[in-house]
């Protein structure tokens, strides 16, 4: 069993950049959809996660092409049709999310009610 040291190691910056990136909010949704289906249209990602709104999709999608994680693919057609893929780079993060859901089936309870989350929040506010 491996030994933990007595002082933590520092936070690599290159794992806390990319916990910052995935973790933003909608992102892990955007990248599970599209790792199910490997080609899709902005109207079927939204479709395919509740509640997201059409200004925060395009915001993320934007953020992931800037990071080449997702490419955008310009079909010309009338009318244009524009699809979203995952890039190799993006198709690598499979074992990271496959881990995440993983865990969330072990350890999150999908009935837990929302007041339940905010007042542990509140305890660690005023603590």
């Amino acid at each position: 069993m491996k030994e933990r040291a007595a002082h933590p190691r520092p936070l690599c910056s290159k794992f806390h950049r990319a916990s910052e990136l995935i973790g933003r909010r909608w992102t892990g949704a955007i990248i599970f959809v599209l790792m199910e289906a490997p080609r899709c249209r902005f109207a079927t990602l939204r479709k395919e996660i509740p509640d997201i709104t059409d200004r925060m999709l395009s915001e993320r999608l934007f953020e992931l092409e800037q990071e080449d994680i997702v490419e955008r693919t310009v079909i010309p057609e009338t009318p244009v049709r524009v699809e979203y893929a995952l890039t190799k780079k993006g198709r690598e993060l499979a074992a990271a999310v496959d881990a995440i859901g993983d865990w969330a089936k072990k350890w999150i309870e999908t009935d837990a009610p929302k007041a339940a989350v905010s007042k542990t929040s509140a305890r660690r506010k005023s603590a």
